[in-house]
């Protein structure tokens, strides 16, 4: 329960806080409380007020581009913490699909994540080459879907303001 959904003015979504930020944007009037706690609340001395769940910025917060940084821990994410080749969780690396010294660029859609038994088998060849089969083939998730399906944690509160969990992956 310490994550609150943070929305644009638009309801678009915007990022996530934790409850205390969530808490004082609300207290200070920079955002209305969308939905709360049933269950928990925070409590000062003498009150207690609901502990937010999704809260909705009162001003809009124009971000030209909001895409999700490619990094080593995003790309774990979004392969699971799994072995894109045999499915394991022990001692994972990155794996470059086409390799790179045959041209493969260090993108979303050309790297996966790999044990390093399948990194060593695999080499320097293709997955079809090395008779190897990807579990699914690499892409670049989109904000809402990171937020959605990577972020570690979602309340049912949060979807219906971050849609379907659809994927095209294939």
């Amino acid at each position: 329960m310490g994550k609150v959904l943070v929305l644009n003015q638009d309801y678009s979504a915007l990022s996530v806080c934790t409850v205390p930020k969530a808490f004082l944007l609300v207290y200070l009037n920079k955002a209305e409380l969308l939905a709360e706690s049933p269950t928990h609340f925070l409590r000062t001395v003498r009150d207690h007020y609901p502990m937010p769940i999704v809260i909705r910025l009162n001003s809009y917060i124009h971000l030209p581009y909001r895409g999700v940084v490619m990094t080593r821990h995003n790309i774990f994410k979004r392969d699971g913490n799994r072995c894109q080749y045999c499915g394991t969780h022990d001692h994972l690396t990155l794996d470059h699909v086409m390799p790179k010294s045959r041209g493969g660029k260090t993108t979303w859609d050309n790297l996966a994540t790999a044990c390093k038994r399948c990194n060593s088998k695999k080499g320097d060849y293709t997955p079809e080459e090395a008779g190897m089969h990807l579990r699914q083939r690499p892409f670049r998730p989109s904000f809402l879907m990171f937020i959605r399906d990577f972020s570690g944690f979602t309340d049912a509160e949060w979807l219906p303001y971050l849609g379907s969990k659809e994927r095209a992956v294939n």
